[in-house]
C-alpha cells in the first residue's frame, strides 16, 4: 500500500473591516482576495482553505459572526462533511505602527479600548470573559509560534513573535477564539499585519499564503 500523504488541514481565516482612524483595513482586502490568490498559487494537497470571513471591528459586535463561523466548522466535522484532520483558525488584524508581521503568542482577558470600536463601545479594564477570572488571565496559542517565525524568516518574510496582541478588538476576538479552540480541540492564532503603505499588498498576500502552507506542513 502506498502512502496516503499527510493528514488534511482545514484553515479558516478572518480579517476586519475599517475602524477608528483606518478607512481601509488591509486585512479586509486580503480576505476578499485570498481564495483566488491561493487557487492561482496552487494549494498544497493537504491544505483546505475553509472560509474567509470579515468581522466588524467591534468587540461585542464581532462576536456573533465570530461564533457563527467557529461553530459552523465544528458542525461540519461532527456531520462528517469535512475531510478529517486538523482545524486551525488564523485571525488577521492591522497594527498600523508595525513594520513587519507579528505572530501573536497569547491574548489577555482584558478589554481596555483606547478608542471606541465601530459600535461606539469603549470598555476600560473589564474582563472579556468574567468566568475566566481576572483581567490578568492569559490564554496562549498551542501552535509553535517560534518555529513558525523561524521557518517564515527562512523563506524571506520579515516576521516576529509578539506577546502583546493589544487590548483592542484584535485581542478581544483572539481571546474568545483561543477559549473556543481549547474547548473544541482545535487550534487558533492571531497575526498582526502592517499597512499596505509599509508592506505592499502583493508581499502581504505572499506572506499569508506562505503562513498557511507552513501551518499545513507542520500538522
Amino acid at each position: 500500500m502506498g502512502s496516503e500523504g499527510p493528514p488534511a488541514v482545514t484553515i479558516h481565516v478572518t480579517g476586519f473591516k475599517k475602524f477608528y482612524g483606518v478607512a481601509e483595513n488591509p486585512t479586509e482586502k486580503i480576505m476578499s482576495n485570498l481564495q483566488s490568490f491561493m487557487e492561482k498559487r496552487g494549494l498544497p494537497n493537504n491544505l483546505i482553505l475553509g472560509s474567509c470571513t470579515v468581522l466588524e471591528a467591534a468587540g461585542e459586535g464581532a462576536l456573533g459572526t465570530l461564533y457563527k463561523v467557529l461553530e459552523s466548522a465544528i458542525a461540519d466535522i461532527e456531520k462528517g462533511s469535512s475531510v478529517q484532520g486538523q482545524v486551525i483558525w488564523v485571525h488577521f488584524g492591522l497594527s498600523s505602527g508595525l513594520t513587519r508581521f507579528a505572530l501573536e503568542n497569547q491574548a489577555v482577558n482584558e478589554a481596555t479600548f483606547a478608542c471606541p470600536d465601530e459600535l461606539g463601545w469603549k470598555p476600560q479594564r473589564i474582563p472579556i470573559v468574567p468566568s475566566d477570572g481576572s483581567i490578568s488571565r492569559t490564554r496562549k496559542t498551542t501552535l509553535p509560534v517560534n518555529e513558525l517565525g523561524k521557518t517564515l524568516r527562512k523563506i524571506g518574510h520579515d516576521v516576529m513573535r509578539s506577546d502583546d496582541a493589544d487590548k483592542f478588538v484584535c485581542n478581544y476576538v483572539y481571546y474568545h477564539s483561543l477559549r473556543f479552540a481549547e474547548q473544541h480541540g482545535i487550534k487558533s492564532m492571531f497575526v498582526h499585519v502592517p499597512l499596505f503603505s509599509t508592506i505592499d499588498e502583493e508581499v502581504q498576500m505572499h506572506f499569508v499564503a506562505s503562513l498557511l502552507e507552513v501551518l499545513a506542513c507542520m500538522n
